[in-house]
């Protein structure tokens, strides 16, 4: 099971040559990929921002990809506190932790990531 990061979502709504084949191939051919509400809230503050362009109606894009929900728990939150500081970027520390509690492969590109004990596959 797959955990998109907030940038290979973006990517892969906007249909992005920076996606890798490997990764395009892995996202299609899985049967459960999550997007964690993480994401979605990350993306939501930085559009209001004027910091990136996203879908109008971002959950109905996503639900279009039958992409599955991955909603934050009182657990996902006290692990991420618990992260080392390799990474500082609250979301992306979020994400790692909820894919060492539900035993997901993060799709990133991001390569601090990989210091943390979770799988990736690189976006």
């Amino acid at each position: 099971m797959l955990l998109l990061d907030t940038h290979v979502l973006l990517w892969w709504l906007a249909d992005s040559p920076l996606l890798s084949p490997k990764a395009v191939a892995a996202i299609r051919n899985e049967p459960v990929v999550f997007v964690s509400a993480a994401s979605v809230w990350e993306i939501a503050i930085k559009r209001a921002l004027g910091k990136l362009e996203a879908p109008d109606d971002l959950v109905s894009a996503v639900a279009a990809y039958d992409f599955r929900q991955l909603l934050i728990t009182f657990e996902h939150a006290a692990i991420t506190g618990a992260l080392p500081r390799h990474h500082d970027d609250p979301f992306d520390r979020m994400l790692i932790a909820q894919a060492q509690c539900e035993g997901l492969t993060l799709v990133t590109n991001d390569g601090r990531i990989s210091q943390y004990k979770v799988p990736v596959l690189t976006a």
